[in-house]
Formats: structure tokens, sequence, C-alpha cells
């Protein structure tokens, strides 16, 4: 089966639900196999786990967001704007202001609201559990928790927080893998003007009122004169750390249950080893990551494992199988957070390595020893449902049941 055909069958059903067959059909062919133009957007795509990891983090390969003749969209000219999505040196400008705010200690600061957080949740399904009454855990946990460390983060009200997803889920539908439609394009763009009125309107607040969250950093920084970035840039970087966070965090708690709940052996170890919890973390990441490709394009003439590719060729970039090259890992379908390297390509590389990637691991790290501590009989109680993305990659209902367990 050659490259073209598998690439192509990754658009349907079958391999949204379980990608992984068809990367290891392109790991048979090489760490990168070129492409037609002529049948795919893309000129080549990188599925090895080093391939990947030379186009995320060589000077070769850029940036790039959709077509040049759809700029004009306000989805893609918000994108565009974004530190995400930005070359140098407005990349680097806009990254600097972020990192001034999103340090190590204010994630640190973070754990004692993340667990109050958690426990809050916990309670929750404590009360919907009672009686071995099933319980959608992506519903009132994977979703409910990172949506309010945004809320803790950027001081959110509590009844603005489910707006969000809605918004957040029509941007990545159109994002995804055969997602370029005009239907998709029309309703991406919506979210886009509804999500900028409401940050304008929430930065103008924080300027005339600041207080201790994100934003009124942001905004201090940026009228005191020492960073220069606009406030619809600052818009544009809100926009993308939505998305970029809560709905990847939902997806790795997901990901991470099922097979955690396959081994009780590992369960009872992460209930009672928050270092062994870290390394199921990653083992998570490598294992079903929650961001499965990303696009690059080739900013020279240039080649990548053996495959010539011309300046200006898009470059189909798998996370999810790159994770899974058995020149990587050892019997990579299996989920061993006891393997000895647990390498991962899941929050990028290089100068676009994800500024969230240390407040993601301490969610997870925190998440699931107090679940398993608050419920230690917690079972998945009917079959889970995927999401029917392929870009972030998760599962839209996992009921379970609580075992009878959790009063506080």
């Amino acid at each position: 089966m050659e490259a073209d055909a598998i690439v192509a069958d990754l658009y349907t059903p079958q391999a949204r639900h379980d990608p992984n067959p068809w990367y290891a059909k392109l790991h048979e062919l090489g760490p990168a196999s070129p492409l037609d133009p002529a049948t795919s957007v893309y000129s080549v795509v990188a599925n090895g786990f080093d391939a990947v990891a030379d186009v995320l983090r060589g000077p070769r390969f850029l940036k790039g967001i959709g077509p040049k003749d759809k700029l004009h969209h306000p989805v893609l000219a918000t994108l565009s704007r974004s530190m995400m999505f930005s070359l140098e040196p407005d990349h680097g400008r806009m990254r600097g202001l972020f990192n001034k705010v999103f340090t190590p200690r204010r994630i640190a600061g973070l754990e004692n609201d993340l667990i109050g957080a958690i426990d809050g949740l916990l309670d929750r399904m404590a009360e919907l559990g009672a009686g071995g009454e099933p319980v959608d855990f992506i519903a009132e946990f994977g979703y409910q928790f990172p949506t309010k460390v945004i809320g803790l983060l950027l001081h959110l009200p509590e009844s603005d927080l489910g707006w969000f997803r809605e918004r957040a889920e029509r941007i990545d539908r159109y994002l995804d893998l055969g997602g370029k439609t005009d239907d998709k394009l029309s309703s991406a763009d919506d979210a886009v003007n509804e999500l900028t009125e409401y940050y304008l309107k929430l930065i103008d607040d924080r300027r005339r009122d600041p207080g201790d969250d994100i934003i009124s950093h942001l905004v201090g920084l940026i009228d005191s004169g020492s960073d220069r970035i606009t406030d619809i840039e600052l818009v544009a970087n809100l926009v993308v750390l939505l998305n970029a966070s809560f709905v990847t965090t939902m997806n790795l708690l997901g990901n991470g249950l099922l097979p955690l709940l396959a081994r009780p052996d590992l369960v009872d170890r992460v209930r009672a080893d928050a270092d062994f919890a870290s390394r199921c973390v990653e083992e998570i990441l490598r294992y079903d990551s929650p961001v499965q490709l990303l696009s690059r394009i080739a900013g020279e003439d240039t080649g990548l494992a053996g495959v010539p590719i011309a300046e200006g060729a898009d470059v189909l970039v798998l996370i999810g199988a790159a994770n899974r090259d058995p020149r990587k890992h050892a019997d990579p379908g299996t989920f061993d957070p006891d393997r000895a390297d647990l390498g991962h390509q899941s929050f990028g590389g290089g100068a676009y390595f994800c500024l969230g990637a240390a407040l993601s691991r301490l969610e997870g790290r925190l998440a699931f020893p107090r679940l398993f501590q608050r419920f230690p009989d917690l079972a998945v109680a009917g079959e889970p449902t995927r999401g029917d993305g392929f870009l972030l990659r998760g599962y839209s209902v996992i009921p379970v049941t609580t075992g009878g367990h959790g009063a506080a």
C-alpha cells in the first residue's frame, strides 16, 4: 500500500476511530514518504520519530495557516496573528511576553487551587454516581476540570465557562484533517468573532480594574511599554490558548483513563505514588496523543529522511505516528509507564514547544491519583464514544461507575 492511499484512508471514520494500523503501514514504508500533490494537499508525510523531530525543531520548516486566498477570513486572520502560527520576529516577540506570565513559579502556585477544583468535581461525581448510577467521566470531569483551570487563570465567571466549549469545537472542526469546507469555515469565523468581542471587553475591563489574573498581568506589561504587542494580537493568542489548553487536557484525561483502568496494578501504583503518576502522564501522551498532527511548509529546497522536498511544499506531520514508531519504542502499541524511554512529540518542539506543557502535566499528575483515591472501585460502565476529530483525538463520552465509594 502506497503512502498516498494510506494518508487518504486517514480521512475515513475507521481511521479516525483508530489510526494506529495506518500509522504502522506508514512505518513500513519508512520515516517519511512523498505524496502526490495532484491528489493531496501535502507533498510529504513525516511519521518517524526522528523525522518528525527534525521537522518540528529544524529552521528549514516553517509554520503556515490555510490557503492564502482565505487569509482574510476571521478564523485564519486571527490564528495567523497568534504566536502559534507567527514567524520570527513576531513569534519571539509574543512568546517573550507570555513567558513572563506563564512562569514555573506561577504554575506551581496553582497546585492548591487545582486540588480544590478536582475535589469539588469528585464530590459532584460521587453525588451523581450514588446508587450505582453511571456517570459520564468526560462531561463531569474531563471537560470540567481544564475549563475550571482556564477560569482560574483568566478569572472568568463560572457562568461563562460553558460558553467557550462550543466555540472552541467549531474552530477545531475547521482545522481538522478534511475540515476545510465552506460551512465549517463560516462556523469557525462566527466563533472567532464572538470570542474576539468577548476578549476585547475583558481586556478593557482588566485595564480599568486589574486583578491578579493572567490577562491583567499581560495588559500591565503591554501598557508599561516594555512589551510591544497589540490588543488584537493579545486576543488572537487568548483564542489559541483556550483551544490548546482545555481541549487537549480533556483528551489527555480521557485517553489515559481507559488504559489505566484496564490495569488495576497501575491504578494502585498511581493512587500511592505521585512520581509514578507523572510517568503515566508521559506514557499517555506517547500512547494516545491528544494532538495527532501538525503541518509545516518547507522554507527552502531540502530533504527529510531521504525524501526530497521543494521550497513551499506542505508537510503533514503525524505526531501520533511518531510516538508509536517501532524504531524508537519497542512494542509501541503497549501501554507501559515503566518503559525506559517515555519520549514523545506530543508537545511539539523547538521554538514552538507547547507553552502550557508544564500546566498540562501538573493537571494530569494531580487528577489521576485523587480520582483513584476517591473511587477505588471506579469502573467503565459501557462502551466509550470517540470524538469525531482527528487533529485533536479524544473521547466524547466515557460512562463510569464510582463503585459506591467517594463520600466526602
